[in-house]
């Protein structure tokens, strides 16, 4: 099946869908150009696929390309970026230490 991410907004969330089945989100609150990622979940049924790690990448992608500063409060977001260190320059420089990055 074909995945798929999409910014819902009014959800506040990022979305990946596995076919036409929501298979998990990242929510987040957005405030000027600061995004904040406060919680992921991949539904169970969908887990040991990579999705986490799909919708983490796609997600952080979109904010790069809209400008944005991450604040990673999400354990997961968290740490797929220090996974990922060519993630770390979307958190603010002052905020790093902070959020162990």
């Amino acid at each position: 099946m074909a995945q798929r991410v999409v910014d819902n907004p009014d959800a506040s969330r990022f979305e990946i869908y596995d076919g036409e089945e929501l298979a998990g989100f990242a929510e987040y609150h957005r405030f000027r150009n600061e995004i904040a990622f406060i919680h992921t979940e991949i539904d169970p049924n969908f887990g040991g696929r990579g999705l986490g790690g799909a919708l983490a990448r796609a997600a952080l992608d979109t904010v790069r390309e809209l400008g944005l500063e991450v604040l990673p409060f999400c354990p997961f977001i968290r740490g797929w970026i220090t996974k990922h260190p060519e993630y770390v320059d979307l958190v603010p420089q002052a905020q790093r230490a902070r959020f162990g990055l």
